[in-house]
């Protein structure tokens, strides 16, 4: 008899202070979701910034590859090769495209 009492008693202790984090935690669950929604569907002035910078480096890498595969083309077509002067005429044309699309 002593013990059903008792464990009813500890329940009507414990329960309120459970059922109160839940119901806490169903209320403030939209709001959390919504917000995380919103930081991910924003971009900061900053964040774009870096992914220019991102984008403009490897442009620029890309641009010193391709001058150095020109250099090397365009001197096999100072030595006679017209295959060579097709890739290096190819290899310009390249170049002046990345120029144009990445102007800084």
């Amino acid at each position: 008899m002593f013990r059903p009492l008792a464990c009813l008693v500890l329940a009507a202790l414990i329960l309120p202070g459970c059922v109160a984090k839940t119901a806490a935690t169903i209320v403030t669950a939209p709001v959390r979701v919504a917000s995380g929604a919103v930081d991910l569907a924003t971009t900061s002035q900053s964040e774009a910034d870096e992914k220019r910078g991102r984008e403009l480096r490897k442009t620029q890498e890309k641009l010193r590859e391709l001058e150095k595969d020109r250099a090397r083309q365009q001197k096999r077509c100072d030595a006679g090769d017209a295959r060579a002067c097709e890739r290096a005429a190819a290899i310009d044309r390249q170049m002046a495209d990345l120029r144009v699309r990445f102007q800084p």
